[in-house]
């Protein structure tokens, strides 16, 4: 198969700064779609995956799966996207598409795995995915997607993962007009699941352990802000909410947010801490309380999200950074030094 080789920003090593390279991407097969990067989101998924913190990474690695960009080649059978178009791409760029899973529109959860857009498997190149810290990337078109064109770009970036990973447990569990919704730490995740869950008709509670988060929580949307290092807050609140959406990364008492459920509430986790949560016995089975998780979302529920975006005039908050900062940006990143999202103006490594 035919490549073009392309700058991109990588590393070589776990503990190895991120630094220029090239690397190959494929021609555009019949199906396929060729965008030209304008904007990448910066998720704490890129910092995990370029330090093998998550084990398994393969190097060199190319972060990067918060894409939007413009159209600049099509192949012969590519009916959705014409050159010119704006489009997105997040976090897989194929899956089997054979599973029961892929059959029912869920490639989120394909049972033989999703094709990750960095790390995974290119079953094209037979090497490793390559993400969007680079100039251009070619993926099948049934798994790019579209851009309101009223959205700031560079700003919408983020929802092609932050924005969809908060999207599909909202929709999931019926979230919206009537009921108590609460969103525990406000990051890049979770200051989007306050303002979609807000924008859904919710009654938006914001569950935080920093009193310095209290007016920008109310801010991003929040009727009500818990400080959780507060007792009495936390007691006051005790079995008021329908749904919680549980977005913390660090270790963390999830028994605590438990008991904010009402009678057959449901916390669904979308952090992912690196150590087992332990959950009480007596957390859930008073109330027929549920424990769940939620990952990314599938190609149509993310269009969904998009859209949704688009018409309620939804994006990130977001800091624009250019290419050659983005080793300070992981430092930064680990320190919680940024509100809420980094986004890589991609015109810096074209230069």
């Amino acid at each position: 198969m035919h490549t073009i080789s392309v700058k991109a920003f990588g590393t070589d090593a776990p503990a190895s700064a991120l630094h220029q390279m090239q690397i190959d991407r494929r021609e555009t097969t019949d199906n396929d779609v060729e965008i030209d990067i304008l904007y990448c989101g910066v998720c704490h998924s890129d910092l995990h995956t370029a330090r093998n913190e998550w084990r398994g990474t393969v190097y060199p690695n190319v972060p990067g799966h918060e894409i939007v960009g413009r159209v600049t080649k099509v192949g012969p059978n590519v009916s959705k996207f014409k050159v010119g178009d704006l489009a997105a791409v997040g976090c897989m760029v194929d899956s089997c598409r054979e599973c029961e899973q892929c059959k029912k529109g869920s490639e989120q959860y394909c049972e033989k795995g999703n094709i990750q857009t960095y790390n995974g498997a290119d079953k094209h190149l037979n090497k490793q995915t390559f993400g969007g810290y680079s100039e251009r990337i070619v993926v099948d078109q049934d798994f790019v997607l579209r851009v309101p064109a009223n959205l700031d770009l560079a700003a919408a970036a983020p929802l092609l993962c932050a924005g969809v990973t908060t999207w599909s447990p909202l929709k999931h569990w019926q979230v919206g007009p009537g009921q108590k919704v609460g969103i525990v730490g406000i990051g890049g995740l979770g200051h989007m699941g306050v303002k979609l869950a807000k924008a859904m008709g919710a009654h938006v509670v914001v569950i935080t352990t920093s009193q310095s988060k209290v007016e920008d929580a109310k801010r991003l949307g929040a009727d009500e802000v818990i400080l959780s290092t507060d007792e009495a807050q936390m007691k006051a609140h005790a079995n008021t909410l329908h749904f919680v959406l549980d977005c913390v990364s660090a270790q963390h008492d999830v028994n605590a947010y438990l008991k904010l459920l009402k009678v057959d509430g449901t916390l669904a986790l979308v952090g992912a801490p690196e150590h087992p949560l332990p959950i009480a016995p007596f957390s859930l089975i008073p109330a027929r309380k549920n424990f769940a998780g939620s990952t990314i979302g599938s190609i149509q529920e993310t269009q969904e999200m998009l859209d949704f975006c688009g018409e309620h005039n939804i994006t990130s908050d977001i800091e624009l950074i250019n290419m050659q900062d983005i080793n300070e940006a992981y430092e930064r990143l680990l320190k919680g030094e940024v509100k809420y999202r980094f986004v890589i103006d991609m015109q810096s490594l074209k230069g």
